[in-house]
């Protein structure tokens, strides 16, 4: 029965739901824009930070994580609503693409929304507030490309490009204070990769005590393990081996099988076997003439024994992301069984020198000068995991998008500059366009304005006039002013180095507007009925 007492036809299952029309609708947007104000908060270089902590039992129950990033807050939501939820994924999408600006896409898909509430409210017709949006996206893009600037030829400027894009993405993060050091940090890391997206080559290692300033950059591969006992810690010229291989003799690998004796003999006769079958082994994996063998597995003071009588230096159970990236590191590959010693400069990893050293209070194993020498570590010191943790986040998303402006050289100024000249450059044009579809270009510039806004008003200052004198800077010609939310000033962002890449900007804006649009097409939401077990 409908709300004015009429019987409907039944067609779903009992406790199926269905809500259809402006309900349908508004829950949509009710569930995005909630995901929206959620973040928004956190945007900018004055954003707050969220703590985030599990509920239920379990082994990390009493861990919380303390961030501002975007995309750790919503990855961490368990939400229901299901506009929410695309909220979520196009977050996940702009962090795994570019790494940066997972709280803008939110933030500005929850603007347009709301934008498009209003219209909706003066029974304007979806379709006409799509295309409306269309044209505007496509007005918006064009003027971040008039606007971008790429500097890929001059190397000076385009390192100064980098290390400029470095601080204006740390500065929303917790790593503000000490950015210039670890915007140095990012851009060397990255420009060792030698135009390679791959961050596999970039290590990460967290490490307990002293302060954030204390982190650095080692030119070399770290794995936290130790040289085994016996061996030599220190080895020039290495030739690596790497293998994922068992070297445990005592066990016969036959699962299942029974083995009767009658005598003491008879075991010392499989034990002798097994020893055999290990020395074999060992044989074989010397003939490829390696000077380091690093191991998967287990290793056992016999097949130990008998590689270090060979000037072997043994190093074993090393994690499998470790060897992968010693393999990558070093041009060797991954070796489990030992009966080609003639393809053994092709398997064999090099490196300069491998060597016991200490972070901390641990002792880790060095490898410099590797073959390919694009690898490298960066170490972090922080006062507590928490801070760790963001601080290894922080410096994640300043690599990602330094890599992505090394493949996509071309910048724009920072400080909502982008922003207001998108939305002026879409407000411009809805002048020239008539009927319905000019409102909704209207709707799409006030959206991107609120960017800007929502900067000023997480610093704590009063953004009506902060927003009105950037358009009247704007008008002026001034095109690289922008909000310092350091004085709480329109600034210029060339004297203030705030640049940004142009590539996370249109996939944010792409993003969010096709978000958007998938909401404000849904006109009906069915909630299936639950799956009943039946018991026996």
């Amino acid at each position: 029965m409908d709300f004015v007492g009429n019987v409907l036809p039944k067609v779903l299952k009992d406790e199926a739901s269905e809500d259809k029309g402006e309900y349908a609708r508004l829950q949509s947007f009710v569930g995005a824009i909630a995901v929206a104000d959620l973040v928004k908060t956190t945007l900018g270089p004055k954003g707050m930070d969220k703590i985030l902590r599990p509920t239920g039992a379990g082994p990390n129950q009493d861990h919380i994580t303390v961030t501002n990033d975007g995309a750790t807050i919503l990855k961490s939501m368990y939400v229901d609503n299901p506009a929410a939820k695309i909220l979520i994924e196009i977050s996940k999408t702009q962090d795994e693409e570019v790494g940066d600006g997972t709280t803008t896409v939110a933030v500005l898909a929850g603007e347009l929304l709301r934008q498009g509430e209003k219209l909706i409210q003066q029974k304007i017709h979806p379709q006409h507030i799509i295309a409306g949006w269309r044209i505007a996206r496509d007005i918006a893009l064009k003027k971040l490309n008039e606007i971008a600037v790429d500097n890929s030829q001059n190397l000076n400027e385009f390192h100064e490009d980098l290390l400029k894009i470095a601080r204006t993405t740390l500065s929303s993060k917790l790593l503000l204070q000490d950015r210039d050091h670890f915007a140095k940090l990012a851009v060397d890391a990255v420009l060792r990769l030698k135009g390679s997206s791959n961050l596999e080559y970039i290590q990460v290692i967290k490490q307990a005590g002293g302060s954030i300033r204390d982190s650095y950059l080692d030119e070399g591969f770290i794995l936290k393990k130790q040289i085994t006992i016996g061996c030599s810690r220190r080895v020039e010229n290495a030739r690596i081996l790497v293998a994922n291989t068992a070297m445990d003799y005592d066990k016969i690998k036959i699962y299942g099988t029974k083995v009767k004796v009658n005598s003491m003999e008879k075991v010392a006769e499989i034990e002798a076997a097994e020893k055999q079958k290990m020395k074999d082994k060992v044989d074989k994996i010397v003939k490829y003439q390696p000077t380091v063998f690093i191991n998967r597995q287990l290793i056992y003071n016999y097949p130990e024994q008998l590689l270090a009588d060979h000037k072997i230096t043994v190093i074993e159970h090393a994690d499998f992301e470790g060897m992968e990236r010693i393999a990558a590191a070093t041009g060797a590959e991954i070796l489990s069984t030992f009966d080609a010693p003639e393809r053994g400069p092709q398997v064999l990893g090099h490196c300069d020198l491998i060597e016991e050293i200490m972070i901390g209070e641990d002792k880790v194993i060095k490898f410099s000068g590797c073959k390919r020498n694009e690898a490298c570590t960066i170490i972090l010191r922080g006062a507590s995991s928490h801070i760790l943790d963001e601080v290894e986040r922080s410096l994640h998303d300043a690599l990602c998008v330094l890599v992505t402006t090394v493949k996509n050289s071309r910048v724009v100024w920072g400080g909502g500059n982008t922003e207001m000249q998108m939305a002026a450059a879409c407000e411009q044009y809805a002048k020239t366009v008539a009927g319905k579809q000019g409102l909704a270009i209207e709707a799409y510039a006030k959206a991107l304005r609120q960017i800007p806004t929502i900067i000023c008003d997480n610093g704590g200052y009063d953004s009506a006039e902060l927003i009105q004198n950037f358009k009247v800077e704007l008008e002026k010609g001034k095109k690289d002013v922008g909000l310092d939310m350091s004085k709480g000033i329109v600034g210029s962002m060339s004297d203030l180095g705030v640049k940004e890449c142009l590539r996370v900007k249109e996939q944010a804006l792409s993003a969010a507007s096709e978000a958007a649009e998938l909401i404000m097409r849904v006109d009906d939401i069915v909630k299936c009925a639950p799956r009943k077990r039946d018991r026996a």
